[in-house]
């Protein structure tokens, strides 16, 4: 079983930034979409960003201008760039990949945004 391996969570200020990355621990083939998703207190998870295997990208329309999702092929690495933050981006964080037979989803990153 793949196990996605999530970091750069954390404490900033509002209008700061974190970058979040996201690893397998193994070989993923066949990837159709890998995405993030955030889950804030209280509330339903929901999407974030989505890149597709052909680079095409989507955003929730609360982080659209502020967050970007990236991969690297070579390091099998997926990003998301989160600037100008804000107090209700506060949420866990989750990475997920999506092919034809599986679904794995990481453990999850705590992101939090205060002064």
């Amino acid at each position: 079983q793949v196990q996605l391996v999530e970091s750069g969570g954390g404490l900033v200020q509002p209008g700061g930034s974190l970058r979040l990355s996201c690893a397998p621990s193994g070989s993923i083939f066949n990837i159709i979409t890998m995405g993030w998703y955030r889950q804030g207190p209280g509330k339903e998870r929901e999407l974030v960003a989505v890149i597709t295997s052909s680079g095409r990208t989507n955003y929730a329309d609360s982080v659209k201008g502020r967050f970007t999702i990236s991969r690297d092929n070579a390091k099998n690495t997926m990003y998301l760039q989160m600037n100008s933050l804000k107090p209700e981006d506060t949420a866990v964080y989750y990475c997920n990949r999506r092919g034809p037979t599986y679904d794995y989803w990481g453990q999850g990153t705590q992101v939090t945004v205060s002064s």
